[in-house]
């Protein structure tokens, strides 16, 4: 599927996901997701750029420029405050594969996320650990280089780091908060989980 058939095929969705919102005062779906609301727009961050979803039309914006969400991020943000129930996160950590469905897809999303992740890094650890703290990663134990990241208000996420050596090579594993699926469907998470990692890479890029 060419990618404005992609892009279209989500318009259905999104324009239910506001039907549904729209029934919800902007102030409950603010507590919900752990945002803001101030001058008719709901403030939500995301990996580290805020967008606006502008009230009542919930069309959600790019904060810095103004510009119209494409529709992938749109359902994406819109399924955050639809499925969102104020479920505060626990600071335990669960794989894709824990995800409902997740052990279908976990292979393919390890494919565009961790292993990709490590390819456009050349598998250099260091270059995992300036990109994490540059994104605003909050240092873990585990693996050998590991970071937590606050995708979303109420949905942190965290990517793990195995150097390689001689017979294995490096490796890097996406994990989520166990309460990430009163937030998101699983293949909204697998989008944000590719993200993480797209959004990682580019920061290695401009180094």
């Amino acid at each position: 599927m060419s990618n404005m058939k992609w892009r279209k095929s989500l318009r259905p969705m999104i324009n239910e996901a506001r039907e549904e919102l729209a029934r919800v005062s902007p102030q409950e779906l603010a507590r919900r997701g752990g945002l803001t609301f101030q001058a008719g727009r709901l403030e939500l961050p995301l990996l580290g750029n805020m967008y606006s979803i502008r009230w009542p039309e919930l069309v959600p914006y790019n904060a810095a420029d103004g510009e119209k969400c494409q529709e992938e991020l749109q359902i994406l943000l819109l399924d955050y405050l639809r499925r969102g129930d104020g479920t505060p996160p626990t600071g335990r950590w669960i794989g894709f594969r824990e995800l409902p469905h997740g052990g279908f897809y976990w292979r393919a999303f390890q494919g565009y996320s961790g292993d990709q992740l490590v390819r456009d890094l050349a598998g250099n650890i260091e270059a995992f650990h300036r990109t994490a703290k540059n994104l605003g990663g909050e240092p873990l134990d585990m693996g050998d280089a590991s970071y937590t990241f606050r995708a979303l208000p109420q949905l942190p996420m965290a990517v793990v780091w195995w150097a390689g050596d001689e017979e294995f090579p490096a490796k890097a594993t996406v994990l989520f908060g166990e309460t990430a699926g009163h937030y998101l469907p699983t293949d909204g998470l697998a989008i944000l989980g590719r993200m993480l990692c797209r959004t990682l890479a580019k920061l290695g890029e401009a180094e």
